[in-house]
């Protein structure tokens, strides 16, 4: 039987048995999107946590800090002599400082805590701001903060943007008697707030690091260490650990975060592969319905010459072709569903003054997996009454009623 003849007598199903050829397709297709739905929502939760904790570059960066006993510091030779370890392409320290700041029009003061570093600092830390933007040169005379400070000073944080701000640092020195001392540095000229970060929890400002040389910081609290490339990260950690210092790394949390979200896809597909199981179920009860009600056309087939092949052939198409418009109504369905559903939450997000996200994220690959996957329950359906029709006799075909 050539291939011509082998898809018109497959697809006469469409055309004979319409309706119940199309609610097998659905209950297919349903099965299909409930795998689809539930570990979209699964990638979907995993790459929104991801965007919000991290960015590419962070991912290649090192926290170091002292250990607890304060014998080594991270000074500025230790720092350098850290930008001189193979492989590591760039390192940007940071210095806490507490202190008060002043809303000069205002003339509101309010205590928090001082973050002085260089601008490549929020790239490596993978902080992006809320409203504003960072600042871009260490000399220039801009600040970031919290929204947390915004708030304190009864800003709205859209209004912080382009206020000036003065600033006092305390100073805790030790006296040569070990009396420890706290001086307040004075900044006199002033900052103009340039950006505002998503953090309700902490007062914090971030201040550029050339604007403070008069403090000439020699000790810093941390230092962001990114190498060239991922591979490097294990080897460089090592040097540092073996320096004496504490090391810790983003991309370690995200390992964990990653192993944390593919144990909630798994489970989320798993209630998706029940309602397949019944759906692949239904579409062998199909498939066998169908080859009952053509026993007499098999006969026929058989006694003017066609093969066992050709039986088994026949059946198998048409079982691959309808759970094949399955898998393609169930991503078709997952697709109006995740659109409809993401439009609900953020529809909801921004009437409670939230922000939008995207909930479901369905991976290419997965998508052409399911697409094979579709066609493997269709194999695996319609094997059995495939097999059944082969092995039929011709003459008990003809007399079948």
């Amino acid at each position: 039987m050539n291939f011509k003849y082998l898809v018109k007598l497959s697809l006469r199903t469409f055309i004979t048995r319409p309706a119940r050829t199309f609610l097998t397709i659905l209950a297919m297709g349903v099965g299909i999107s409930a795998i689809l739905i539930f570990v979209s929502l699964g990638y979907g939760l995993q790459k929104m946590m991801l965007e919000q904790i991290t960015t590419e570059e962070a991912l290649l960066t090192l926290d170091v800090s002292s250990p607890s006993s304060e014998v080594l510091t991270l000074t500025k030779e230790k720092i350098s002599e850290i930008s001189k370890i193979e492989n590591v392409e760039e390192v940007s320290p940071l210095a806490f400082f507490s202190g008060q700041i002043t809303l000069e029009k205002e003339n509101l003061t309010g205590d928090t805590t001082f973050n002085v570093c260089l601008p490549s600092y929020f790239r490596l830390e993978g902080i992006a701001p809320k409203f504003g933007k960072v600042f871009e040169n260490e000399k220039e005379r801009k600040v970031v903060i919290s929204s947390a400070l915004a708030k304190s000073f009864n800003l709205e944080e859209e209004k912080a943007i382009g206020k000036q701000v003065k600033i006092n640092l305390f100073l805790v020195k030790t006296t040569e008697t070990g009396e420890e001392k706290t001086e307040i540095f004075e900044i006199k000229e002033p900052y103009t707030i340039s950006g505002v970060i998503d953090d309700d929890v902490t007062s914090y400002v971030y201040v550029p690091i050339q604007t403070l040389e008069n403090l000439n910081i020699e000790e810093f609290s941390n230092v962001k260490v990114k190498v060239k490339d991922g591979r490097f990260l294990k080897q460089v950690s090592e040097k540092l650990i073996n320096m004496g210092f504490m090391v810790s790394s983003l991309s370690e949390t995200v390992e964990e975060a990653n192993k944390v979200f593919k144990a909630i896809q798994i489970t989320l597909g798993i209630f998706g592969v029940v309602a397949l199981i019944v759906a692949a179920i239904g579409m062998a009860n199909t498939m066998t319905v169908s080859l009952l009600e053509r026993t007499n056309e098999i006969g026929i087939m058989k006694a003017i010459g066609a093969s066992d092949r050709d039986i088994e052939n026949m059946f198998l198409f048409e079982a691959i072709v309808i759970s094949l418009l399955g898998g393609l109504t169930g991503i078709l369905i997952n697709f109006g569903v995740s659109k409809f559903l993401n439009a609900l939450v953020n529809t909801l997000a921004k009437a409670l003054g939230g922000q939008a996200v995207t909930l479901f994220y369905t991976p290419l690959w997965f998508l052409i997996f399911i697409i094979v996957f579709s066609v493997l329950v269709g194999i695996f359906s319609g094997i059995f009454p495939a097999k059944r029709g082969a092995k039929m006799d011709p003459l008990e075909a003809l007399r079948y009623k």
